[in-house]
């Protein structure tokens, strides 16, 4: 089992339903944005997957770097540090600030609009919006990645953007690279920023 993500199905008439009760969430929390329809098929303009345990170890280097602490891939830490750090990402969790932590691991949606706070988007549970009520926010979470890209290895050009080169590299990263999975899992999900926020549909977690 693992984690799919998706973008432009939301868009689907198999969705239609999910798509108006998020509609009508974020129309009552001052949100105007609406999924575009899907021009046929199930509309998908990127889909991609990972275990849901790289998500986690995703968090965990974005919460070191975020603390200022050295950051190393999951592979190089015994099970006892690791479990601690990820006590850390729950500490950091209830910030309630990053759009990164802030979000199920199994459900949701991030969306391509900015909010009043910047901060994730507490709904009321009664809306009915999976995943917890949270949805993130593309850019924001989009910026985030961007913030401990270098941490992992990752090298964005001057403005932030990942330039083809470096994503054909992040594509055929060696198994055997400390921080693979990690790596693995931001390039996922900055894609999927990407298609979003070029395409105006939500991200969906699935």
């Amino acid at each position: 089992m693992g984690l799919s993500i998706s973008v432009g199905t939301l868009g689907s008439p198999e969705m239609r339903d999910d798509a108006e009760v998020l509609h009508r969430a974020l129309e009552a929390a001052g949100v105007a944005w609406r999924e575009p329809a899907a021009p046929g098929g199930d509309g998908a303009v990127f889909s991609a997957g990972f275990p849901y345990s790289y998500l986690s170890g995703l968090r965990r280097v974005y919460v070191l770097h975020r603390l200022g602490e050295p950051v190393t891939g999951a592979r190089g830490v015994s099970r006892e540090q690791y479990e601690e750090e990820l006590e850390q990402v729950d500490d950091e969790t209830v910030m309630f600030d990053s759009h990164l932590l802030c979000h199920s691991d199994c459900e949701g949606y991030y969306v391509p609009a900015e909010f009043e706070d910047e901060d994730p988007l507490f709904l009321p549970a009664e809306s009915g919006v999976p995943g917890g009520a949270m949805v993130g926010s593309s850019a924001a979470l989009l910026a985030e990645l961007q913030g401990f890209a270098a941490a992992i290895g990752v090298r964005l050009a001057a403005d932030g953007s990942l330039g083809p080169a470096e994503s054909a590299r992040l594509t055929d990263l060696p198994a055997d690279d400390p921080f693979e999975p990690e790596v693995f899992t931001w390039h996922q999900l900055y894609r999927a920023c990407r298609a979003s926020l070029d395409s105006g549909n939500a991200i969906v977690f699935g």
